[in-house]
């Protein structure tokens, strides 16, 4: 029991300051951008949308934690599933750090390599999102104003805000409003990855088992059951590696680790109920098992070339 706690306290000191991140993000999405706007760019079908909320992923420095609440901001603003998915991935599986670490440990070939993969995924995955059909959760009906009923020029001088206001307002939906949406499934995420971490044999299973196609399924399964950020994955990845794990198997847990957790798997499931999460699951799965046999193949062709 107190090595549990001591791993879900150290979970919950990396996760902390990414949720506090992303909640204050939310906030200022909630606040600041209209809702015209992230319809206009995250609104429509086509691809376009998927690579906006691709590359904004890519931008910010945020792990899978941290990019549910920012997520749902856009979701609740009127963005399509796809690009809300293709955010979700893009974002926890790059930053700057991570790709720096990257190079440093792994080399350039596997840094621009899985910088490339990411986006391919997240378009990939926002893609399939766009193509799912489901029933979209009923937004609360904004609030009538009796003024405007009788009085359709009526202007809103009672909902314009100061710039006090207005961060009054962005903390409350931070702090308040996005722990009230998340925030329990945010605590099971992280009970459940602690448990994980503490009572399952992952160690012996590598000395053991680690092989060609095992090693696959053993980074399928220990990136969705662990929750690992983007940076403290490459120097993990590096010593499985070095230990014999196939690198293409590598490469997949880099793409899928840092992307899953169980926090982000319950949130999908309530935002958008249990089939848009196994397709999400499955196709990243498809995804990330692709790109690791491909960069397999780069690697042994450049070692040995025909």
């Amino acid at each position: 029991m107190e090595h549990f706690i001591h791993i879900f306290l150290h979970y919950l000191k990396e996760v902390v300051p990414a949720l506090a991140a992303g909640f204050l993000i939310s906030g200022i999405v909630h606040e600041l951008v209209p809702e015209d706007i992230v319809g206009k760019y995250l609104g429509s079908g086509g691809i376009m949308p998927i690579f906006y909320a691709s590359l904004i992923g890519t931008l910010l420095p945020i792990c899978c934690w941290g990019t549910l609440p920012i997520a749902v901001s856009f979701y609740k603003k009127g963005a399509k599933l796809g690009p809300v998915l293709a955010f979700l991935v893009a974002t926890p599986a790059t930053s700057i750090s991570a790709l720096l670490v990257s190079y440093s440990i792994m080399g350039p070939l596997f840094t621009v390599y899985i910088f490339f993969a990411v986006i391919i995924m997240g378009i990939t995955v926002g893609l399939v999102g766009n193509s799912i059909k489901y029933t979209q959760r009923v937004s609360e009906e904004p609030a009538k104003c009796s003024h405007c009923e009788r009085d359709p020029g009526h202007i809103h001088m009672h909902k314009k805000k100061t710039a006090g206001g207005r961060a009054v307002s962005i903390l409350k939906y931070a702090c308040i409003k996005m722990p009230q949406e998340i925030g329990l499934e945010l605590f099971v995420g992280l009970i459940l990855a602690s448990f994980v971490a503490v009572f399952l044999p992952i160690g012996n299973f590598i000395k053991t088992f680690l092989g060609n196609w095992i090693g696959y399924a053993f980074a399928i399964i220990f990136g969705i059951l662990t929750y690992i950020c983007s940076t403290a994955t490459v120097p993990l990845v590096d010593s499985l590696v070095r230990q014999g794990m196939n690198v293409g198997a590598g490469m997949t847990l880099l793409l899928i680790g840092p992307v899953t957790s169980y926090g982000t798997i319950l949130v999908l499931y309530k935002e958008y109920g249990s089939k848009v999460l196994v397709i999400f699951l499955v196709t990243l799965i498809i995804v990330s098992l692709t790109l690791g046999v491909g960069f397999e193949a780069i690697v042994n062709h450049l070692h040995h070339p025909v």
